[in-house]
């Protein structure tokens, strides 16, 4: 796979109810590129209606189908291979994001040097870190080594003839679906490569504890779903995170529970010790990072007590499972 470095780039990005931000998302993608697609998943904000305005080509997901992130982007990427056929890179972009100034050039400079790599990623940042803790804490899980990486956020670019190849998202997973299209690009022999560049700001906009709690449940169902597609395989895909929320979330205070009662308490006090001692494990890992003493305390902190919401994922996702439900989205952003 070779790369010319006048190839063609279109740009994929997808929204629901993003207002402003929106707004910015596709300024910034217009400022790079001529072929910008507007994928909207029922907006009640007259999102679609601005695309059209701004210059995008808009799809309208029609929702007697279940919205996900990833049918919102094939039905982009099919969308701009209508309207640029010739197009051999696609930029996928939430509206809630930015692109940085230059990212463009920069990533396809890469695919255009490497021939092993089919999709390659930059440095996500996110806009307001200081607004809340919530916010500060995707700015931190955002932080990655560069480098050949394993899987990365729906936010990258990726070479058109692998997309196709893959067949693209798999429209039923409705989270991490982004890790899910990785690991059948990585079954292609084909490399995912973070390099250390400014690629896109965010803007999480989270306020509320119970926005961030939604947020690690729709966790504990991606860890659940996509295990079950991919855990038998050879990196045994989620099957550690999934066992770390049965373990801390349910087996260890249902036992410290059970014992109650005849240990005069004692095994409540236990098990708070073992998450205590769990908390300065995870600190101590990500201090190594370099991380502010504060930023590692709080990263710590809520990686301990996600265990809670994402084993309200793992149950949600099998109980839906055993129901023959389809899985629905599980929103953030919305009001909490």
């Amino acid at each position: 796979m070779t790369l010319a470095s006048a190839e063609k780039i279109a740009i994929v990005a997808i929204g629901r109810n993003e207002g402003e931000r929106l707004k910015s998302c596709l300024s910034a993608a217009f400022a790079g590129c001529e072929t910008v697609v507007y994928v909207d998943s029922g907006s009640q904000d007259a999102s679609a209606s601005f695309a059209r305005s701004a210059g995008c080509h808009v799809v309208e997901l029609d929702p007697a189908r279940p919205f996900s992130a990833a049918r919102a982007r094939n039905e982009g990427f099919a969308c701009a291979m209508e309207h640029a056929p010739d197009a051999a890179l696609i930029q996928f972009v939430d509206g809630d994001c930015d692109l940085a100034e230059g990212w463009l050039r920069q990533a396809r400079a890469v695919l255009a040097d490497r021939s092993d790599v089919g999709m390659v990623r930059g440095q996500l940042r996110e806009i307001n870190p200081e607004a809340s803790v919530y916010n500060r804490l995707c700015d931190l899980e955002w932080r990655q080594t560069p480098g050949e990486i394993g899987a990365c956020g729906g936010i990258f670019m990726v070479r058109t003839e692998i997309f196709k190849a893959v067949g693209g998202f798999r429209p039923d997973v409705i989270a991490a679906e982004d890790d899910e299209f990785c690991i059948r690009v990585r079954g292609l022999g084909s490399k995912i490569l973070m390099i250390d560049a400014p690629m896109a700001s965010h803007d999480a906009a989270m306020r509320h504890f119970s926005q961030w709690w939604r947020r690690a449940r729709r966790a504990g169902h991606a860890y659940a779903q996509v295990a079950a597609l991919h855990g038998s395989g050879e990196d045994r895909y989620f099957v550690a995170e999934r066992r770390k929320i049965w373990i801390w979330g349910l087996a260890l205070p249902a036992v410290a529970l059970l014992l109650a009662p005849v240990t005069y308490g004692i095994s409540l006090a236990a098990l708070l010790g073992v998450y205590l001692l769990q908390l300065a494990h995870i600190c101590g890992g990500v201090s190594k990072r370099g991380w502010k003493a504060k930023d590692a305390w709080t990263y710590a902190f809520f990686s301990v007590i996600s265990r809670f919401p994402g084993l309200q994922g793992l149950i949600g996702y099998r109980w839906r499972q055993v129901r023959g439900q389809t899985p629905e989205i599980i929103e953030y952003k919305r009001n909490a």
